[in-house]
């Protein structure tokens, strides 16, 4: 059943867009962010009526900020904007990708400092209710100035132009769309086509849906390094309270608290009193740092898509409340995308460390001289190769999370002739962010794989968390009986860690994981 998310223009979470993105709710502003739509447009009404030169409402952009336009071709100038700035390139941009991005943007209009029409806000409401779903070319954008170019294809459709991608993949008229689903073109006013093509809200978007990933990732990372550790043998002695105390960082405490909870009732940890190594590999012994270190990057991720999720980033900004008509419009820098280009730079370098780690577990697991496991888990040693192949496979996912986890941000360009001589190529890194999160799931699931398989040859039970995610990897993955190609049954398991079906039903049946 459908439920409303309001939208009010400050407190509408990741979690709600992801909602509304998956068609389970749809979205209203409340009355009060109308209201605030409302006045902020009679200021941009009574700067026209004043004939005063105010950026963004009857002057060029970028370069051209100087040059004042004839109030009657306001309307054209809008248009063209939105024209001249529909150039994307390569492939289209999902359609989870596409609503995320346009309940972003609505919700950047409620706030009540763009002044823009209240007709573009209803339209991009109804489209995103009525799932209508703009073809938006990926490449264009440089993450300064907003998101330009995706927006502009965006802004397109709302004005009966550009395409429209249905639900099976078709790309369809947009003005046959809007007929079938009872909707007009809307006419642009003067600053609608800008407030609509300037602001984050592609950046925002891929930042959500990895945001949406990585919470259903990294809690049940934590479960699939216990599988590994009771696999190969070893001690959650690392993980002991004390330890944390004397080192209490937020990330690296909650991965160990995890862990403990984890662990309460592994028979294998309780037989390990009389552990005989003295110290585990840093792969098994410091993953409550390692992971710790990850997940604390994924709390600042969460802190700084929920913020920017609630603000806006149009330029220039309206404040009506201000004395002079001068002084109501600010030109500013909100559209500039830093603040998530670095939060997502350093999630993929974060992401790529967790890669690292789960890798190195899994040759500890199948070195049959470190794990007094048969060699790679194979059942006939030497005439069967085992899961040799899944440790090889898992190290090119981890080499391509080595090419994700470079910055983005370490790149800038200059454009519009000087003006805009600082960019944050935000949208590239958190596109990249989306693509590593693809990779880090791969990883995660051959090591899941490995753990679920050398798990069979221990005569103790692992903790009941433990069992029941190995439970739903034999869904998909039986027991070896000889070599068989593990290709898809990795890639099943990947989704499932991805999308949370698994960690929810692991914590319906024991308990919510720490936070």
């Amino acid at each position: 059943m459908e439920q409303n998310v309001t939208l009010d223009g400050n407190t509408i979470s990741p979690a709600e867009v992801m909602a509304v993105v998956n068609g389970k709710a749809i979205v209203e502003l409340t009355e009060g962010a109308w209201n605030r739509i409302i006045h902020a447009r009679g200021t941009i009404d009574e700067i026209l009526d004043s004939n005063e030169t105010v950026y963004g409402i009857n002057t060029g952009f970028g370069s051209l900020v100087n040059t004042k336009i004839d109030p009657k071709q306001l309307q054209e100038l809008q248009l063209n904007l939105i024209r001249s700035h529909a150039t994307g390139l390569g492939e289209h941009m999902e359609k989870n990708a596409v609503r995320a991005m346009m309940v972003a943007r609505i919700n950047s209009f409620a706030k009540g400092f763009s002044g823009v029409h209240p007709n573009i806000v209803q339209q991009s409401i109804d489209f995103v209710n009525l799932q209508i779903t703009p073809y938006v070319p990926r490449i264009g954008s440089l993450g300064a100035s907003g998101d330009l170019a995706p927006l502009s294809h965006m802004a397109l459709a709302l004005i009966g132009e550009g395409k429209i991608v249905k639900d099976d993949g078709e790309i369809s008229n947009t003005r046959e769309v809007l007929t079938e689903n009872g909707l007009i073109p809307i006419e642009l006013h003067a600053k609608d086509g800008l407030s609509l093509i300037n602001g984050t809200s592609q950046m925002l978007s891929y930042s959500i849906l990895s945001l949406d990933i990585l919470n259903n990732l990294l809690p049940i990372a934590d479960v699939i390094y216990c599988a590994s550790l009771d696999a190969y043998g070893g001690t959650m002695a690392p993980s002991d309270a004390r330890v944390h105390d004397a080192r209490p960082h937020p990330g690296q405490s909650t991965v160990a608290r995890r862990v403990r909870q984890i662990m309460a009732d592994s028979k294998i940890q309780q037989s390990n009193l009389d552990y005989k190594r003295v110290q585990d590999p840093y792969s098994f012994r410091c993953a409550p740092q390692v992971q710790g270190a990850v997940y604390e990057a994924l709390l600042g991720m969460q802190s700084t898509v929920y913020i920017e999720l609630n603000s806006t980033t149009d330029n220039p900004l309206v404040f009506p409340e201000a004395p002079s008509l001068q002084e109501r419009v600010v030109s500013q820098g909100n559209f500039h995308g830093e603040v998530l280009a670095l939060c997502a730079d350093r999630m993929a370098l974060a992401l790529f460390e967790l890669g690292s780690i789960s890798e190195r577990r899994m040759d500890q697991v199948l070195d049959a001289n470190k794990s007094g496991l048969p060699p790679f888990l194979a059942s006939n040693t030497g005439l069967e190769s085992g899961f040799m192949i899944v440790q090889y496979s898992a190290g090119a996912a981890l080499g391509e999370l080595h090419g994700h986890s470079a910055p983005r941000t370490a790149f800038s360009t200059t454009t519009s002739a000087g003006q805009e001589d600082h960019v944050s190529m935000g949208a590239t890194a958190c596109w990249n962010l989306y693509q590593a999160c693809q990779r880090i799931s791969e990883v995660l699931a051959c090591e899941l794989l490995i753990a679920s398989e050398a798990m069979t040859y221990s005569n103790l039970k692992s903790s009941s968390f433990v069992k029941s995610l190995i439970k739903l990897t034999r869904t998909i993955a039986p027991e070896l009986d000889g070599d068989r190609s593990t290709s898809a049954e990795i890639n099943q398991i990947a989704t499932h860690l991805r999308d949370g079906s698994w960690l929810a039903r692991i914590e319906a049946e024991n308990g919510k994981l720490s936070r």
